[in-house]
Formats: C-alpha cells, sequence, structure tokens
C-alpha cells in the first residue's frame, strides 16, 4: 500500500509503554509523528489526556491513522477530534479494572469503565498477550454486573469482533555468538522489574533472606526502574546483603543494562501483575536463566519444554529451585541454550511485518470510509 503517516499517543512515556513506542517506530516501514506525556500521574492521563493531545495537533487530516496506549480515553479524544478523526488502533498494555492494588488503594471503577469506552471508541484493539485478552474477557462481564441496572452486555460482542493479541516487540541489540557471564565472583542475581508493589518484591527478598540462611554465594544486582521514592524493602537492601549487593539503582544507559543482563547468571520475577514482561524477554535473550511464577503471562512466552525447570508453584518451590541453579551454575548453562535464542520470536526484527500489515490494513479501513 505504499508510506503511509501515523500519529502514535502515548500519554504515559516511559517503561514498556515507552519501549513499545519508540522499537515501533523505529522499525516500521511508515512514518510517525509521536506526541506524549511523562510516565507520571496515570490517573491524570486517563482523564485528562485527550484533552491535552487535542490541544497539540494542528491537523487530524494529514493522518492516515493513529497508534495509541490504553491510559487515555480514547472515546473524549474521538469526540473531540470529530468525523475527520482517522481510523485508531488501541494497544492494551494493560486493563484497569482488574489490576491489583496497592496497599490501602481502592479501586476507582471509572477507571475500568474508560477501558471499555476506549476499546468501544477503537476501531482495532490489540492486546500484548493472549493472557492479558482473556483475562479482560473473563473479568468484563462480571465488572459489567456490578451496575444496578440497564447493563451493556453488548459491549463483549463489540470489543470482542474488532480485538487480537500481537506480542510486543523487544529491542536486543548485537549479540556475540559465545558469551559467558562474568566468571569473578559468586553467580548473579539479576532483578530489572520496575521497583513498584504489583512486582512483589516481598516475596524476592524473602527468598534471598534464605539463601543467606543456607549460606548460598550469590551477588545482586538490582536494575529497573523506581518511583520517586524507593519502597522501604529496597532501600533497607543495601544493608541486609552487603558485598553481595553489587549494583544498585536503575541504569539510564541502553548499552549498560545490557551488559548487566549478559552477566547475569539467574533473574527472578515474583509479580502479582505482568500482562506479557519486556524485562524478563530481555533477560532471557542476553543469558540469565529466568525463574517465573507459574501464572500471569509466563507460561505463554517461555517455551512449555522449559516450564518444569523455569516456573514455580509457589516461594518454598522459589528458593529450591533458585538454590540449585546458583549451586549448579555453570554446569547447567548449555542446557538453556534453546530458551535463550527462542526469545527471538519477540524481536522487533521478526515482530514488525505483523505490525506494518495492521497498520496498512488500518489505513486501509480510513481510504474506504473517506471514499
Amino acid at each position: 500500500m505504499g508510506r503511509r503517516r501515523f500519529l502514535f499517543l502515548e500519554p504515559f512515556f516511559g517503561g514498556s509503554h515507552r519501549n513499545f513506542a519508540e522499537g515501533l517506530i523505529a522499525h516500521s516501514a511508515h512514518d510517525f509523528d509521536l506526541l506524549t506525556m511523562p510516565a507520571i500521574f496515570w490517573k491524570w492521563r486517563l482523564r485528562g489526556a485527550a484533552l491535552y493531545f487535542a490541544d497539540k495537533i494542528d491537523d487530524i487530516t494529514r493522518y492516515d491513522g493513529i497508534v495509541a496506549s490504553d491510559l487515555m480515553s480514547m472515546a473524549d479524544f474521538k469526540a473531540l477530534m470529530g468525523p475527520d478523526c482517522p481510523p485508531v488502533l488501541v494497544y492494551f498494555h494493560e486493563s484497569q479494572f482488574f489490576y491489583p492494588l496497592a496497599p490501602g488503594e481502592k479501586r476507582d471503577f471509572q477507571y475500568g469503565f474508560t477501558d471499555i469506552t476506549t476499546a468501544l471508541a477503537a476501531d482495532r484493539v490489540l492486546f500484548n498477550s493472549h493472557t492479558h485478552m482473556d483475562a479482560f474477557f473473563y473479568h468484563l462481564p462480571r465488572f459489567l454486573r456490578m451496575m444496578p441496572d440497564r447493563r451493556p452486555r453488548w459491549v463483549m460482542a463489540a470489543i470482542k469482533a474488532k480485538s487480537d493479541v500481537l506480542y510486543p516487540g523487544c529491542r536486543f541489540g548485537m549479540r556475540a555468538k559465545e558469551e559467558t557471564p562474568d566468571p569473578a565472583g559468586a553467580p548473579l542475581i539479576v532483578w530489572n522489574h520496575r521497583w513498584e508493589f504489583d512486582k512483589n518484591p516481598e516475596d524476592f527478598f524473602a527468598a534471598l533472606d534464605r539463601l543467606v540462611e543456607r549460606n548460598i554465594r550469590f551477588r545482586l544486582a538490582l536494575l529497573g526502574e523506581s518511583a520517586r521514592t524507593k519502597p522501604t524493602l529496597f532501600l533497607s537492601a543495601k544493608n541486609r546483603y552487603g558485598d553481595r549487593l553489587v549494583h544498585y539503582g536503575y541504569v539510564a544507559s541502553r548499552s549498560d543494562y545490557i551488559a548487566w543482563l549478559r552477566r547475569g547468571a539467574v533473574m527472578v520475577s515474583t509479580a502479582l501483575q505482568e500482562n506479557f514482561g519486556i524485562a524478563t524477554v530481555e533477560a532471557v535473550r542476553h543469558g540469565c536463566i529466568p525463574l517465573l511464577p507459574d501464572r500471569l503471562s509466563y507460561p505463554e512466552i517461555i517455551p512449555e519444554a522449559y516450564h518444569s525447570a523455569c516456573l514455580y508453584r509457589d516461594q518454598d518451590d522459589l528458593v529450591e529451585k533458585l538454590s540449585r541453579r546458583l549451586t549448579d551454575y555453570p554446569g547447567c548453562r548449555k542446557r538453556f541454550t534453546a530458551l535463550f535464542e527462542s526469545m527471538d520470536r519477540f524481536s522487533w526484527e521478526n515482530m514488525i511485518r505483523y505490525y506494518d500489515a495492521e497498520l496498512d490494513r488500518l489505513s486501509h479501513a480510513g481510504s474506504a470510509i473517506a471514499h
């Protein structure tokens, strides 16, 4: 269909949202303009991002389509843009009506309704995993049943009809054919997730404490983005793990971040919420043996042949598997070579053709409507 121009709206330009937007724009055969807002105040992004973006767009008709993430009200945006708004693809990284709550927080159901109206207003809806899409449609009717009367049951079929799954692309960068982790010292445990409650750092540090009790040697790299105020558990880690802690804090340089992953022996997740897991895929592709809960998106992204070795049932199982990986490393590492290489299927180089096909269909739909 030729090269087309799209507008990408990202109201929460950080973490996986930024990773996805930059990766798509860098690899697509089409042209993009990118409008963003900082990755803070997510509740206000859902409420007000449409107003901000509407004021920033001079001529909406110059675009063949719009791509937006879920942290905004697409219904509000399309209403503000009027009949000249081109077709819209919304990419759902997360869903608000079943996202886990922080301690002491009460659910504001308006955010769930914003997800619903955003999906209804979109011309195409993509989820970042089957796990996420299945959970969305499982919780949707339960959410609607909260309404005292006149429940809009029709929305289930309407959203399903235009929804599908497309994994986010991942950036791996250059990789040597033969690499081994840093041979100096004990095996390195990598935490490269956000320092937030939904990643459940309590269980992670509890597992490390049990390793210390068992006198199992390890080193620790605490990577990943953190909020402006660091959680108490991470602040206390400096004293708790002493010389074992070899890195503490977010690594802004992409090359430095990849270097830490390449040194890693094991990557651990204890997450309560994970709809895909870009950080996990990156760590595994760069040679970290993953230990992940047997739930969320992890059984979907890890090949079944490695489930018994890489997925744990509960906290005791995590400690046992982690103990074995550390004590028999590096002897066991070669058994995971195929797992490391299997993550290539998520690279942008492999995924972009599917995204460009979606963009072609989106712009074609807009052209058909215009004529």
